[in-house]
């Protein structure tokens, strides 16, 4: 046997919790879960599949994969643009606060003129 049971067993139980829609994994994943269902499944049951069944998990996570760093790079980007956004915007603020403040100091200086 060329890989570690415990291991293998580990991978097989995580994968089993993925809901897999791969007619081909599907079929790898019950399986190993039907080989490791039994107390000590031998090094040829195992051999026989190890490599058919590495493959599917490689092809069918390694989309996933690809797809999720795909989504999370779009995320990323959202993110940057509404922080630019919100820099933008916090930065109008200051400005508009300002003018606000600038203009009463005018209005409060043109009023006290007014009064006798």
């Amino acid at each position: 046997m060329r890989v570690d049971r415990s291991q293998l067993a580990a991978l097989v139980e995580e994968i089993g919790r993925f809901y897999i829609t791969d007619r081909a994994m599907a079929r790898a994943q019950q399986r190993f879960a039907e080989l490791f269902a039994d107390a000590d499944p031998s090094d040829a049951d195992l051999d026989a599949y190890l490599d058919a069944y590495l493959d599917a998990v490689r092809r069918y996570f390694g989309g996933f994969e690809r797809e999720a760093r795909a989504h999370l790079s779009d995320v990323e980007g959202r993110l940057a643009k509404v922080s630019q956004v919100q820099f933008n915007l916090t930065a109008e603020r200051g400005v508009a606060a300002r003018r606000v403040a600038a203009t009463q100091g005018v209005l409060s200086k043109a009023a006290e003129l007014r009064q006798p």
